[in-house]
């Protein structure tokens, strides 16, 4: 692909993106409230218009102060102790390291007007310097820290509108904080990406995929069943997912990365409210998957958008990462695995690009 060709079809897929969601809020003024309050893809706008047509309120009553405490900004990487390391590290048995992150450029899907562009203002940039005549080469890279290609949705990026529109006392995020309290123009006051802690914890990875036999679709919602169903097929249990693992989703979505832009962000297929609460219950440490939400989008529910995102980062405060690629780990049969990633310490950051690991 060239570079004007990967543009084109970049600029593509940020409209379908946009168009679609902007689609989904216009048919359910719920919708519009849901997209409004994830910090990706809504508009204030749309939150007036839901309220003008009598929507009800999200959320049914407060979920804080979170078991880890009152003050707490860390969330479900608070179960990343030294336990859970060791626990972690009995799951590498041949040493072997797989990247899950994809790789960082330009014409890599990109949502609304989000931008990547890596530049080397020279070459080299200096020297010559000494007898030795060393060079050096640096870059310059613009880029939304947190929300772009493989990305890590940190506790600070989810909240939720408890009362009247604007009122950011009632705008609540993890452990109740109020944007009031977590947002500032410098970066957030609470809940940013340097407050959590590394994660190295023990990844079960659900090949979705697979029980169905082909790629799942956009709005296709992955069930409790599929996750049973996939488990059995690895012969895994499910009574091994333990507080404070890691659990992946493949769903075939993936296979859309650069290859078809406009489709990868169309819409995808993910968990809905049911696998959420379960992974609430089991008290996990980290979701993620191969699309770019790692929920089900449009929700089978019209009312509702990205109400994942709110259920298990808002409420329960477990982290999320998107966009990774599983398939060397499926091409080893490696389901169950050491699971690692340090967010980028960046103070007040909403989340962290990098590239997680997984070592079995």
């Amino acid at each position: 692909m060239t570079e004007d060709a990967g543009k084109g079809e970049t600029d593509s897929a940020e409209t379908g993106r946009r168009d679609f969601l902007k689609g989904a809020a216009v048919g359910a003024g719920a919708a519009a409230v849901a997209g409004a309050l994830h910090g990706k893809y809504g508009s204030a706008p749309l939150v007036a218009q839901a309220h003008a047509q009598g929507m009800p309120q999200l959320t049914e009553r407060p979920w804080w102060p979170s078991k880890w405490g009152p003050g707490d900004e860390a969330g479900s990487t608070n179960h990343m102790t030294p336990a859970k390391a060791l626990e972690a590290a009995r799951l590498i048995r041949d040493g072997k390291v797989y990247r899950l992150g994809r790789v960082y450029e330009q014409g890599m899907p990109l949502f609304g007007q989000r931008g990547f562009a890596l530049r080397i203002p020279g070459a080299p940039t200096g020297g010559p310097f000494g007898s030795n005549k060393l060079v050096y080469n640096d870059e310059f890279l613009a880029t939304e820290v947190g929300q772009v290609g493989t990305q890590f949705d940190g506790l600070g990026h989810i909240g939720i509108q408890m009362g009247a529109d604007g009122d950011k006392k009632e705008m609540r995020f993890y452990n109740g904080f109020s944007a009031q309290e977590v947002n500032g123009a410098y970066g957030l006051q609470k809940l940013g990406v340097d407050k959590l802690k590394p994660i190295f914890t023990r990844g079960h990875l659900l090949d979705i995929h697979a029980v169905r036999g082909r790629m799942l679709d956009a709005g296709e919602e992955v069930t409790l069943a599929d996750c049973r169903a996939a488990l059995a097929k690895q012969g895994m249990k499910e009574d091994d997912i333990k507080p404070g693992d890691a659990i992946l989703f493949n769903t075939g979505w993936g296979s859309l990365w650069m290859k078809n832009n406009d489709r990868f962000n169309g819409g995808e297929p993910g968990i809905g409210l049911e696998v959420a609460r379960w992974i609430g219950e089991k008290d996990l440490g980290l979701t993620g998957a191969d699309t770019w939400g790692t929920e089900v989008v449009p929700n089978p529910d019209k009312n509702l958008a990205f109400p994942v995102h709110g259920e298990l980062i808002a409420k329960r405060g477990i982290v999320n990462q998107e966009n990774l690629s599983f398939d060397e780990l499926i091409r080893d049969g490696k389901y169950q695995f050491a699971y690692v990633f340090s967010p980028a310490p960046i103070k007040g950051a909403t989340g962290s690009i990098g590239s997680p690991l997984a070592i079995t």
